[in-house]
């Protein structure tokens, strides 16, 4: 099964050349059976070095010292040079020696055409283990393995303006979510409906007599159901919420450049949660059905979003934009006139009277993957990009741009899975040039007949490209 998914995905990234075949390998052993405690802070790959007698300039040497590719890919500093070559675009896949990734995980990674330096994606695959903080009762606890929770973990990280916020959180989200979870523990083994209020810690203030500030019992119905699904959700979005956080306050020390979307895969007590900020993508594909696991972030997608925080908060606009949309730029002849619009609470179009603020440039503009925030940025949510400036201004885009992601949750128990029933996540160089029907068609007709030298269906791109495929059925990989 491994050799046929690692064949799948590199189908999808190949942009010209198939791979080399790899060699027949054993199964994947159950990597449940020795879970670290906290997994290890994920080293990188090496730094590709330039030979002694070479005279690279100081700029060159510095920017290849700090690019990086996935642990996973176990890369020599030979095969580091050749993941950074345009020219030759080779894909780049783990090897069949060593440690192999949890779960049958197929990957594949080719970088950009020329678009940028380096490839601006990360990815990251881990099985993690949490022990819980505390006891629902409120009574300390030994430490102990037996009581915690292990999630498995998937991370795609496509970064833009520089690569160091996708390492950043390649590195570090899993922990995170791994923070948030600490506290849930004990709930999430316990089929009864989580508690309202957590107890008390000793060194927690006590409160003062409130009453008066509590409306009367009439104005409340019995309490909301919360169910655990949604507080794993909930600790996937304040893990998001609290990696961009990181990031802001340690930009400038640890030089963490640009932003990135983030696409991430927990699986959990049999569920998968599917977390996506920004415009990678997710999609089951199940028995030849293509179920949508994600949906793209985009200034045309998160219009009316952008919009609403403009018309409420009109300095962040800084005089420079309006949050009004017009078929195309407003001309200064056209004052007065009545022209098509819409605004933050419209979905089809209506006329207005032209006046002298609606010739300033539209906080949302253009079409398709040409659509921009501020006429800058053309995805809507990730992480990152704090130091993000409108071209040509010192106005900061960051406030329209949120971290947190849509989580979609899939039950894998509510259904019986075949051996060639996968998820897979990629970024968006991978969709841009392909949909999901001819990824669908891909992966099943590969996985099918298992032909790692057929030359058929490659795809070109001029945006990096990184792919994970995850097996849904198969004996063993639910342990």
């Amino acid at each position: 099964m491994l050799n046929r998914v690692r064949s799948a995905v590199a189908h999808l990234v190949s942009s010209g050349g198939a791979p080399p075949p790899r060699s027949k390998s054993p199964d994947l052993p159950n990597t449940t059976s020795a879970l670290p405690a906290a997994p290890p802070e994920a080293p990188r790959s090496p730094p590709a070095r330039a030979g002694s007698g070479s005279a690279v300039p100081v700029k060159t040497a510095e920017a290849r010292a700090s690019f990086s590719r996935p642990t996973f890919l176990q890369l020599s500093p030979g095969g580091l040079r050749r993941a950074d070559d345009h020219s030759g675009r080779a894909v780049q896949s783990p090897p069949d020696t060593g440690r192999r990734l949890p779960w049958s995980t197929g990957y594949a990674e080719v970088i950009n055409a020329g678009k940028s330096r380096h490839n601006e994606d990360q990815a990251c695959c881990e099985v993690v283990y949490v022990e819980g903080r505390r006891s629902v009762s409120g009574v300390p606890r030994e430490p102990s393995r037996g009581q915690g929770l292990c999630f498995y973990y998937w991370g795609l990280f496509d970064g833009h303006a520089g690569g160091g916020a996708a390492e950043m959180a390649s590195r570090l989200l899993h922990r995170h979510i791994r923070e948030q979870l600490k506290d849930l523990v004990e709930i999430l083994q316990d089929p009864s409906p989580p508690p309202l209020c957590l107890p008390s810690t000793p060194e927690a203030p006590t409160s003062s007599d409130s009453s008066h500030l509590v409306a009367p019992q009439s104005c409340w119905s019995s309490h909301k159901e919360v169910t655990h699904e949604s507080l794993v959700v909930g600790a996937i979005e304040n893990a998001f919420q609290l990696m961009d956080e990181q990031m802001a306050r340690e930009r400038r020390g640890h030089q963490v450049e640009g932003g990135c979307c983030a696409l991430v895969v927990v699986y959990l007590l049999g569920k998968i949660y599917v977390a996506n900020a920004g415009d990678s993508r997710a999609i089951i594909v199940r028995n030849g059905e293509i179920i949508p696991m994600s949906r793209e972030f985009t200034p045309e997608t998160e219009r009316q979003r952008l919009q609403l925080l403009g018309f409420l908060k009109p300095e962040l606009l800084g005089g420079e934009f309006t949050h009004l949309e017009f078929p195309r730029r407003v001309q200064s002849k056209e004052l007065g006139q009545r022209m098509l619009y819409r605004d933050q609470n419209m979905t089809g179009w209506a006329y207005k009277k032209i006046e002298l603020e609606d010739l300033r440039f539209p906080l949302v503009c253009g079409e398709g993957k040409k659509a921009r925030v501020m006429a800058t940025i053309g995805v809507t949510r990730g992480l990152g990009d704090h130091n993000l400036k409108v071209c040509s201004s010192t106005l900061p885009i960051k406030p329209f741009l949120s971290c947190f992601p849509e989580v979609q949750v899939y039950d894998l128990t509510q259904y019986e899975h075949c051996p060639d029933d996968v998820l897979v996540l990629g970024t968006d160089g991978l969709w841009d040039v392909t949909s999901d029907c001819e990824v669908a068609a891909t992966v099943d007709r590969v996985l099918s007949t298992f032909e790692p030298n057929d030359p058929n269906n490659k795809l070109g791109s001029g945006d990096d490209i990184s792919v994970f495929i995850i097996p849904l059925g198969g004996p063993g990989t639910y342990s």
